[in-house]
């Protein structure tokens, strides 16, 4: 008993005081968003940072149906990280907009402890839980602002599309279990490595298409431009950075554990999301005038980049995947805290054109959100260079060049919409004078931004950090 509490106290830190939270909220008198929110970030760092205190343990919980290891912890770390930080965007937001209730930091934790399962699930059943628990916060949450119809038509539609990813992963687990005779990752891995059936290599092959639609990829993207424009912009920056590295994890952790015996049957499936993501997302963000659906369409792309490292089947891929999507969560964050600051006397604004001459009023923005495009586009010698040099290593490795010549080029074409972007504020002439924004936006894109200069964190935080990823892809294997 007292091992379990051990292993799974990350998860049960988070039930319990989110929990707590949610009756002291339901029955106070006052308005204690605040006080609810800054509790909810402490819960949050803490929950990031207990599996290390507690001297990373390793093992399963609740007879196999959750595995706690390296990769575990990592996750957590990463996770509980950048759920943090995007709930401390939420702040002046919401307070601005009228939208400042307490519900929302709760549907955060709860949405943190779905993820924080499916990342440590060891059953078809911990999976399916997990992603549940994740997927109904995130329901709400994208439909928050009841009063705003773009906001509900959001809520909806990811509602609607999330219920046929659910049909989809239910029936690929019914085909798996029904194939194999059991829903465990180890014994399902078993059964694959003497031969997968045909019956099993379709169940595989519907979970897939079902974790795609978590991750935003093509073919399964149809809901993602529509509902990061209506969402809330501080729901919007959570859905394009933390349940997308979850979702990322839990497939890897699908694909290496109990499929590992049929890499050249899945790999044909990753290499077609790849390609069709890469190209789709940077070939539809070109037309895009709203910068929240061109941030839709730029995560539709960079998930195809991750899926290329992913696609390799080797511990070095996933090891490439790991670092190219934690690169990715601080850049989308550092991006969206740029976004957020966009708002001028008469509300926010969403419009491209509307940075038109931001290096003239706002330079120190400018600057900021420039450094985020470049590191974004993979332009040396910024982080986001290395995340796609890490992520296209590991598929030349294994003999697929011809798909990283697809992925230069798709880069080369979403540098496109980049140097657009740049362009717009450095080289146009200014429409709008932005009001200063919080110190809490500010200090969360200048903290981003500077992350993004490896010469000022390599010495300190990138070497301990290739540790961690090593140490995590490892334990999959």
């Amino acid at each position: 008993m007292f091992n379990t509490i051990t292993l799974f106290a990350p998860q049960l830190v988070l039930a319990f005081f989110a929990s707590q939270l949610l009756s002291t909220g339901a029955f106070a008198k006052k308005n204690i968003s605040m006080g609810v929110r800054n509790f909810s970030i402490f819960v949050l760092l803490v929950y990031s940072l207990i599996g290390f205190i507690l001297g990373q343990p390793t093992g399963t919980a609740f007879k196999g149906a959750l595995i706690i290891d390296n990769f575990s912890h990592y996750m957590n770390l990463i996770i509980g990280l950048s759920a943090a930080a995007a709930l401390a965007l939420s702040k002046s937001f919401f307070q601005i907009e009228k939208l400042d209730r307490f519900e929302f930091s709760i549907l955060v934790l709860y949405c943190t402890l779905g993820m924080s399962i499916m990342v440590s699930a060891n059953t078809l059943l911990a999976l399916y839980i997990g992603i549940e628990m994740q997927s109904l916060a995130l329901y709400v949450m994208a439909a928050f602002n009841r009063d705003s119809l773009r906001s509900s038509e959001a809520g909806l539609k990811y509602f609607v599309l999330g219920a046929l990813s659910s049909g989809l992963l239910l029936y690929g687990a019914s085909l798996i279990y029904g194939f194999t005779g059991s829903i465990e990752f180890t014994q399902i891995s078993e059964v694959v490595s003497s031969g997968a059936s045909p019956g099993v290599i379709a169940g595989m092959v519907f979970l897939l298409c079902g974790l795609a639609f978590k991750i935003s990829a093509a073919p399964f993207h149809m809901w993602t431009p529509d509902v990061y424009e209506g969402a809330p912009t501080p729901v919007t920056a959570f859905f394009a950075s933390v349940p997308k590295f979850a979702a990322m994890a839990l497939i890897a952790r699908l694909l290496v554990g109990p499929f590992e015996g049929i890499v050249s049957q899945w790999q044909q499936v990753i290499v077609i999301f790849a390609v069709l993501s890469m190209f789709i997302g940077a070939i539809g963000a070109l037309v895009q005038v709203n910068i929240k659906r061109l941030m839709a369409y730029s995560s539709i792309a960079n998930m195809g980049f991750a899926l290329v490292a992913l696609s390799a089947g080797t511990e070095t891929g996933v090891k490439g995947m790991l670092i190219f999507m934690s690169i990715y969560v601080v850049s989308v964050i550092g991006i969206f805290a740029c976004i957020l600051q966009m708002r001028i006397r008469d509300g926010m604004v969403e419009n491209i054109n509307d940075l038109a001459g931001l290096s003239s009023t706002n330079r120190s923005l400018a600057v900021v959100l420039t450094i985020f495009m470049f590191s974004i586009m993979g332009i040396p010698p910024l982080l986001g260079f290395f995340g796609k040099f890490f992520a296209f290593i590991p598929a030349i490795e294994a003999g697929m060049v011809w798909l990283v010549v697809l992925a230069l080029i798709a880069s080369v074409i979403g540098a496109f919409y980049y140097l657009r972007l740049v362009k717009i504020i450095w080289g146009d002439e200014s429409e709008h004078d932005f009001v200063e924004a919080p110190k809490t936006l500010r200090s969360i894109a200048l903290i981003s931004s500077l992350l993004v200069f490896p010469v000022l964190i390599l010495p300190l935080v990138s070497i301990p950090t290739q540790s961690l990823i090593s140490r995590a892809a490892s334990s999959l294997f």
